[in-house]
């Protein structure tokens, strides 16, 4: 089994430095496709790093398939890993670059023709196995990266970072190959680290967002952890909000009126806005921050309010057709400039005056430490 466990895991490369890794815990089960995202600096590669036995483990305990690995060679770990570089030898064909590492295990070469030719299927490379690297573009290049670990047949496949050397055309070619990959080999748990929020969405049976800068030392590495529209739908705070989605989540400052049991009232600009959350462990006249993602401002072609819920008075900013829709950048009196995402037919202009209509099952509300109040009425996973 390929069960990986995180237990308190922590990592601080010297005494006077703040931890890297703090307390993290998670479980990433047998067969499951998880990805580690999060801003530059939050850890992600580190924590694959430990699990392939590349950074020592300051503190806690690191399980694969049940057996702690923390001082197991990395050679013993069951683990394959495919870097950001595609690290490739130029002299050495593809076959060849694919069959090194059996060869030094000591394989014979009737186990290690047989496992480069399955996995040259696999990765649609049999045509290419006389060529060199050279020879090839990035995106073979990464298959043959990719190949080289598969030929292992490991419990765990590591993979950091593989398609941020390729173009936006070969980004999205390959990540549909990493998600068949994962589909063909079920067997073997993933982890896969990413900057992109949209490889993680795409990509992961669980995302696990980490921390960054002070936030790693004040709550742990772990934001949250959960299926992608989880994360979407019910971030546990104002960092996983602001993080997971794109363009990003529209937040109201406001105060706090009143608290029931299957929703707020809120003080907005002066206006009262009703939030579908349980707020009673919060205090009347507490700061805190409405949250509204983009799409779930609903208004029509002509810019005309749809639905139900609250009324609130906006003027356009600035407008961007991105073909099939259009950003709407909009001032709501006395908040930041917010983000509508209409049709891109939309026909508005700048100088618009709009009215949006905020829907008490659309919106979050944040305490003012940042964390998300419990939702009463669910979103669609």
């Amino acid at each position: 089994m390929s069960r990986i466990e995180f237990k308190n895991i922590c990592k601080r490369y010297a005494p006077h430095l703040p931890m890297t890794i703090h307390n993290a815990n998670l479980t990433i089960e047998h067969g499951e496709f998880c990805v580690f995202v999060g801003p530059s600096g939050c850890g992600k590669s580190t924590l694959l790093r430990m699990v392939a036995g590349l950074e020592d483990i300051s503190s806690g305990e690191l399980l694969i398939g049940g057996q702690r690995v923390n001082d197991l060679p990395p050679a013993q770990r069951g683990v394959a890993m495919v870097f950001q570089s595609y690290a490739l030898y130029p002299h050495m064909t593809v076959g060849e670059n694919m069959a090194f590492g059996l060869r030094v295990l000591g394989a014979n070469k009737a186990e290690i023709d047989s496992k480069v030719k399955e996995a040259a299927e696999i990765l649609q490379l049999t045509p290419l196995l006389d060529r060199l690297p050279k020879a090839l573009s990035g995106g073979q290049r990464q298959r043959v990266a990719i190949g080289r670990a598969i030929v292992k047949q490991p419990k765990v496949f590591l993979f950091d970072e593989p398609l941020s050397n390729l173009d936006a055309a070969l980004r999205v070619q390959t990540r549909l190959e990493i998600a068949k990959l994962h589909k063909d080999m079920g067997s073997a748990s993933m982890i896969y680290v990413t900057h992109d929020q949209v490889e993680a969405m795409t990509l992961a049976n669980k995302i696990v967002l980490l921390h960054t800068g002070a936030l790693i030392q004040e709550r742990g590495s772990v934001a949250q952890v959960g299926s992608p529209m989880n994360l979407y739908h019910r971030p546990a705070s104002l960092f996983v909000a602001e993080f997971i989605g794109s363009p990003k989540m529209n937040l109201l400052q406001g105060t706090l009126q009143s608290a029931e049991a299957a929703h707020a009232t809120v003080n907005v600009g002066g206006q009262t806005l009703t939030v579908a959350v349980d707020a009673r462990h919060l205090k009347a006249g507490e700061a805190v921050q409405v949250g509204i993602r983009p799409e779930h401002i609903p208004l029509d072609q002509e810019g005309a309010s749809v639905g139900a819920g609250t009324a609130v008075a906006a003027s356009l900013q600035h407008i961007e057709r991105l073909g099939d829709s259009s950003l709407l950048y909009v001032q709501i009196p006395g908040q930041p400039i917010a983000t509508v995402k209409v049709e891109g037919s939309a026909a508005l202009a700048a100088g618009s005056a709009l009215t949006l209509r905020l829907q008490p099952d659309q919106m979050h509300l944040f305490d003012s430490q940042g964390i998300a109040c419990h939702r009463t009425v669910e979103l669609p996973e």
